[in-house]
């Protein structure tokens, strides 16, 4: 995987803050493929795409950072900019949906925050593509470079075939639609005017998955999404998402909120009836500004000239259609791409609104940990620059267990059987490569 011309890797080190030694190559290796070669080779691999073109996978751990709390994203920013990360060098992070982080056994190797700057990084933008090597003080970096030498092409991703599995959906279908009627009186009484109502499908299989092959699967289907895979512990968390939390570069900050949904049509004819009856949805039109709107105030005290369009457009996915608006503008100098994930999670999106009645009724009713699960996976650099998904169709893949989840928007007009249907669509990336018969 590394060629000759690379093999003194080592006198390309040189020593930054904190005695930690780096070096940037040029090599033409694709950034997933870099993770899974090393995936068994280094504690902790790491993975995130854009669909813009841009990804990076990581293997090794050359520092951590955790916080939890109410002031994580704060401690978290302290910790990174302490790294002093010169450029290219990025950290990949997540986080959990709820700032105490996540709460269950299966998510025990996931703090609230977490910010890794991985000992090997393959970067590629455009045609650009290069190992960045991040190597602590005090450790053999001679060691480092053989196991990097040692890495071989891995093999194509090979499509889940896990034998006999079982389903359990928690909480069950009745108890879920029970809860989506139990929202729908809670607007009708004021108490909210939206709330994200989560529920979860266990797979149970005769073989454990592999993390990474179920990323690469899942990035070759849904192109048009944030593709991610963060493995600890044995663990991993994958996803294709298809919603930007925040982008933040050169001065500029975007986000792209998604709120109503549809499913595709059969054909041609059908996708497109169901794309117009979405886009002239009073009740869809009404959620999706809710999130809009919720999203432009808290951009609106980093930003003099956030553009919010007054119209959605239409998203399309392999399996759902959103209504999608995309708010763009610049910022002030001293802005950090965590002051704005700060701002703005949870969205209305994956929590609700007005917001803290919202988290309330969602503690109150949702009998399972969401851990990162509508949280956000994404990386930022030394510059305070950075890009963040919303943790969406996704999974928690924990040897023969696969934890998968997906929500659904409740407003006033909402139908609990119809928002069922809504979730087993979202469900379906996930379930269509670890439950096929």
């Amino acid at each position: 995987m590394i060629p000759d011309r690379h093999l003194d890797l080592c006198s390309a080190l040189t020593v930054g803050a904190n005695g930690m030694r780096f070096a940037v190559i040029p090599l033409d290796v694709e950034p997933l493929s870099f993770a899974r070669a090393g995936s068994d080779r280094f504690e902790g691999t790491f993975y995130f795409s854009s669909p813009e073109g841009s990804a990076a996978g990581g293997v090794g751990i050359a520092a951590k950072a955790s916080a939890s709390g109410a002031e994580r994203f704060t401690r978290l920013r302290s910790a990174v900019d302490a790294w002093s990360l010169p450029d290219p060098f990025r950290a990949f992070v997540g986080f959990s949906f709820s700032p105490d982080g996540p709460t269950s056994e299966p998510w025990a190797s996931f703090g609230s925050a977490d910010a890794v700057l991985p000992i090997a990084t393959l970067l590629s933008h455009g045609d650009d593509r290069h190992l960045l090597l991040a190597i602590p003080s005090g450790v053999d970096a001679g060691s480092i470079v053989e196991r990097l030498r040692s890495l071989e092409m891995p093999r194509d991703p090979v499509y889940p075939n896990l034998g006999d599995h079982t389903l359990e959906s928690y909480p069950p279908v009745s108890a879920w639609t029970a809860a989506v009627a139990e929202a729908v009186v809670a607007i009708e009484d004021e108490m909210l005017r939206k709330v994200v109502l989560a529920r979860s499908v266990i797979v149970r299989s005769d073989t454990a998955p592999d993390g990474f092959d179920v990323v690469s699967h899942l990035e070759r289907s849904y192109r048009q999404c944030f593709g991610f895979g963060w493995r600890v512990n044995g663990a991993t968390f994958v996803g294709a998402s298809p919603e930007l939390l925040v982008r933040y570069s050169e001065g500029t900050v975007a986000s792209n909120p998604l709120a109503g949904t549809a499913p595709r049509g059969e054909g041609e004819a059908e996708d497109r009836t169901l794309a117009e009856a979405l886009m002239h949805s009073e009740k869809d039109r009404i959620e999706h500004r809710y999130v809009v709107d919720d999203v432009a105030d808290r951009l609106a005290p980093f930003s003099d000239d956030l553009d919010v369009p007054a119209d959605p457009s239409l998203k399309r996915m392999a399996t759902v259609q959103h209504l999608s608006t995309r708010l763009a503008g610049t910022t002030r100098s001293d802005v950090h791409v965590l002051d704005l994930v700060d701002a703005l999670h949870p969205t209305p999106a994956v929590g609700g609104t007005p917001r803290d009645p919202a988290l309330a009724f969602i503690e109150k009713i949702e009998p399972f940990d969401r851990g990162w699960y509508t949280g956000g996976v994404g990386w930022l650099d030394g510059a305070g620059e950075g890009e963040f998904a919303i943790g969406l169709r996704c999974g928690l893949l924990e040897g023969t267990n696969a934890h998968v989840f997906a929500g659904a928007g409740i407003v006033a007009d909402s139908d609990p059987d119809s928002e069922l249907v809504e979730t087993r669509l979202k469900l379906r990336p996930m379930l269509e490569l670890l439950a096929a018969t």
